[in-house]
């Protein structure tokens, strides 16, 4: 049995809590990929199998929680964002949690305010073993509230293992994004570390490893992207590819598959082995279910997606990129952002600003009968609540006359209705 969290009820949704039970309790195996379909009507919304929370964002917020219940007395501070979601991180500031730095890792409040009887919380990303020392030497343990996702600490031990036996770690990662920073502290521990963005920059590193450009271009490429006295020449010899657990699981497959070709031609079949480490049991299962589900749910089609989650969040904008390649997307924070059919303030993926659309809905709004339902494509990111997605369809069916009530739409999960709705109170 999957393990159940205990999570604040104002998380739940009265919609689409319900229809995720009821796809867990049919499909226990998961086999299944197609799309929830709710049909109001005039409006239908596709839902992807998997969204939302994820294991290690549950694990979190529970802890979190947990801290905040078991501590009324003290101080409680987080070392960063528990996860990439504002709504969530607000709620805990409401609460009286107090954040010591930016996702940048930016100082918000100098360590040297902390007291060896403060409660520090490590968020679902990790942290440094440099920040672990420094927090060490005020005397402020991280052990009783530690939310590091298991799967974050699993890529840490790959790495650790493959390092022992001398294998450079190649991070395929954000250089500056929390959980990368905090896996290349913990690598370049026991083993030289260099990090890739994408296929492009594999590309690159693999004419390194084949000799086809030489140290100069290296340094030059990937500067401030690997530890200290790397040696092209020397630590690209035997590698192992692990993940930033957000990124897109494909792409760490690719570029995997990029680096070992280049291996296999520079080495040979036989010495496969001796200089490429299998890692594939990296990759985040959560990550790439909601991929998955993201893929089926655009092949079965819509006229517009909506795509919910933080702006800073990396696993989120990845699914907006797998939609916007497909359809019309939006990637928006919350209900608020959908300002009326004819509006809406969205993130722009390509520019990372913030902008309004105008039209955007209006125009399946106002079409002939003939030509309704408008199908909306609908998903969310591993840190988005299901009262957020909630939010937002209930906003948009408030959009469309003539409607379907919530009871008739959700009238094939009687069994679970009942269940979700008490979760939601």
């Amino acid at each position: 049995m999957p393990r159940i969290f205990k999570l604040p009820h104002f998380y739940h949704s009265p919609i689409i809590s319900v229809v995720k039970r009821a796809r867990r309790e049919i499909d226990v195996r998961k086999r299944d990929l197609s799309p929830t379909l709710l049909d109001f009507g005039p409006v239908r919304f596709k839902i992807a199998r998997h969204f939302g929370f994820c294991y290690g964002v549950e694990n979190a917020i529970e802890i979190a929680y947990q801290a905040l219940a078991e501590n009324p007395n003290k101080r409680i501070f987080l070392l960063s964002e528990i996860i990439h979601n504002p709504h969530v991180n607000e709620n805990l500031r409401q609460r009286g949690v107090q954040f010591l730095m930016d996702t940048a890792g930016t100082s918000l409040l100098p360590f040297d305010v902390l007291m060896p009887d403060d409660v520090v919380i490590v968020p679902a990303f990790g942290t440094t073993l440099e920040v672990e020392q420094s927090l060490k030497e005020r005397g402020v343990t991280l052990t009783a509230y530690n939310t590091t996702c298991p799967f974050v600490e699993k890529v840490w031990r790959r790495s650790e293992e493959i390092g022992t036996q001398d294998y450079t770690v190649v991070i395929h990662g954000k250089r500056y994004h929390e959980e990368t920073r905090a896996t290349f502290s913990h690598a370049q521990a026991s083993a030289p570390v260099v990090v890739v963005r994408d296929l492009d920059e594999a590309r690159a590193l693999a004419k390194v490893i084949s000799g086809e450009e030489d140290t100069a271009f290296f340094f030059k490429k990937f500067a401030d992207r690997f530890s200290p006295g790397f040696d092209p020449a020397i630590h690209l010899k035997r590698i192992g590819v692990v993940n930033q657990t957000t990124m897109l699981a494909t792409e760490t497959e690719a570029i995997a598959d990029l680096l070992r070709e280049a291996i296999r031609k520079t080495y040979g079949d036989a010495k496969m082995s001796e200089h490429f480490a299998d890692t594939k049991d990296t990759l985040c299962y959560a990550t790439k279910e909601n991929q998955d589900a993201t893929l089926a749910l655009i092949a079965d089609g819509g006229d517009v997606a909506v795509v919910v989650g933080g702006y800073n969040s990396s696993n989120t904008s990845h699914l907006v990129e797998l939609c916007q390649q497909h359809l019309p997307t939006y990637f928006v924070r919350n209900a608020d952002e959908l300002i009326s059919p004819k509006q809406i303030r969205h993130l722009e993926l390509g520019t990372k600003t913030v902008q309004i659309t105008e039209d955007w809905l209006s125009q399946t709004t106002e079409v002939p009968e003939s030509k309704t339902p408008v199908n909306v494509v609908l998903t969310a990111g591993a840190s988005c609540p299901d009262v957020l997605l909630d939010e937002v369809l209930q906003k948009i069916v408030g959009w469309f006359p003539n409607t379907r009530s919530v009871e008739e739409v959700l009238e094939p999960y009687d069994t679970f209705v009942e269940d979700g709705l008490a979760e939601s109170l």
